[in-house]
């Protein structure tokens, strides 16, 4: 499990054991107390950091005033 931070928010990052390459991914410092989302390779294998940045960055972007995605 990781803390990641993208564009000033911070997020928490763990991988599934049980599920390789598919990673639940839960905003620390957004407005709704364990929000967040999942995400996943096409193959199973790990996602680099950047493809997890990446990730995040267009959840960010679907985010509304709410806090969740709308």
């Amino acid at each position: 499990m990781a803390v990641i931070e993208v564009d000033g928010e911070r997020f928490q990052v763990a991988e599934r054991a049980s599920d390789p390459g598919v990673y639940d991914i839960r905003w620390l410092s957004g407005p709704n107390e364990g929000y967040g989302f999942a995400t996943s390779s096409y193959s199973g294998e790990r996602q680099s950091e950047a493809e997890l940045e990446d990730a995040i960055r267009n959840f960010l972007s679907q985010v509304g005033s709410s806090g969740y995605i709308e």
